[in-house]
């Protein structure tokens, strides 16, 4: 902004009354070695910054609302094998209750069978606590307003894939993450902080427009005269730089850039590492899955029918058959957090990467 320059004096005070002045001026500093388009551009590169983080957040914020998805997917089936568990114990308290009626039974087997229903129960009530919990943890990232519940649907062996390596995987990374240009524009503005301070050591011109009046009086042979006198004219100044031409400054803005670079090299260390470990994790989870799917899962839905069949018959106890019920939701409870593991496990992989890998860029 230019600045006003008003000046006023009098020769009241000192005895000359009929002496005084007055002047007005306007200034205007003017920036040299093109500091302003240099600030500009610092500026630019600020606001880029920014947005790339902006980005960033939304990256990670996209992944805690999957993995919130997924967890609230978890407490759902863990609700629903809680049902069947209870669903199953009914039935094996309506074929106890037979079999006690007939004699071919204890009431301490009916007595057992009671307590595994009512344990069943109970896993229920669990369960719902914790399914409410997860819900109300997805329904805070979404942001929804208190009272809204909408319906959840999804499960925890929908196929998801990918068919990119590992080395395109980093390849995707180094050119999509939203922190990884951020940092990248954060070495560039340290370029062009270090190339400001240089400049920061020419002095900027001033220049200013001035009008002055002045009224006095000179004494002369003939006697006194009175004199009026109006100026105009330009001033110029600038700053002799002997003493400082900024070079703190220089030193302090190069300090700042290598640091960047630092921060930069680490940071896509650190994102190497973070994918090779999501793609481990991910390949582990889906093996672990497919075990309980092909081999474990079958087999213990099997185990359980012939037990409780041999104990409908009479051919095995209720010890048995309890055993057989606990080792099955032991294992179903498993498979339901191999599921988990899998699901939570790819999106991970997608924040990492920073890319939808079933198609388009977070």
């Amino acid at each position: 902004n230019p600045t006003l320059e008003l000046e006023g004096a009098t020769g009241s005070l000192s005895g000359g009354s009929d002496e005084s002045s007055m002047s007005v001026g306007v200034s205007q500093e003017f920036f040299l070695a093109g500091k302003r388009n240099k600030r500009l551009t610092i500026a630019e590169c600020e606001l880029e910054i920014y947005r790339w983080q902006l980005i960033d957040r939304e990256r990670v914020l996209r992944e805690e609302v999957k993995t919130a998805f997924y967890d609230a997917i978890l407490a759902y089936k863990r609700t629903d094998l809680a049902d069947r568990a209870i669903d199953l114990n009914r039935q094996l308290f309506d074929v106890a209750r037979e079999r006690l009626a007939a004699g071919d039974i204890p009431e301490l087997e009916m007595n057992l069978v009671k307590v595994e229903l009512a344990r069943s129960e109970g896993s229920r009530i669990a369960a719902a606590k914790a399914q409410q919990q997860s819900q109300a943890r997805l329904w805070t990232f979404m942001g929804l307003p208190s009272g809204e519940s909408p319906s959840i649907a999804g499960n925890l062996d929908t196929e998801v894939t990918t068919t990119k390596s590992l080395v395109e995987l980093k390849q995707l990374a180094q050119s999509n993450r939203p922190d990884l240009k951020a940092l990248e524009i954060e070495k560039h503005k340290g370029d062009a902080d270090v190339i400001l301070a240089q400049a920061e050591g020419v002095p900027n011109l001033t220049a200013g427009l001035f009008y002055s009046h002045d009224r006095r009086t000179d004494a002369t042979g003939a006697g006194e005269e009175k004199v009026r006198d109006n100026l105009l004219g330009i001033r110029l100044s600038m700053p002799i730089p002997v003493f400082d031409r900024n070079q703190a400054g220089a030193q302090e803005a190069r300090a700042k850039r290598s640091s960047n670079e630092i921060r930069h090299l680490v940071t896509r260390r650190n994102v190497e590492r973070e994918i090779e470990t999501a793609y481990a994790n991910f390949l582990n989870s889906e093996k672990v899955l497919a075990l309980y799917k092909t081999d474990i899962i079958p087999q213990l839905e099997e185990n359980l029918q012939l037990t409780r069949e041999a104990y409908r018959l009479g051919e095995v106890g209720i010890l048995a058959v309890i055993q057989e019920q606990k080792k099955f939701f032991e294992v179903s409870e498993g498979y339901l957090a191999a599921g988990h593991d899998r699901q939570t496990a790819f999106v991970k992989l997608e924040s990492a990467v920073a890319t939808e890998l079933s198609g388009g860029v977070q």
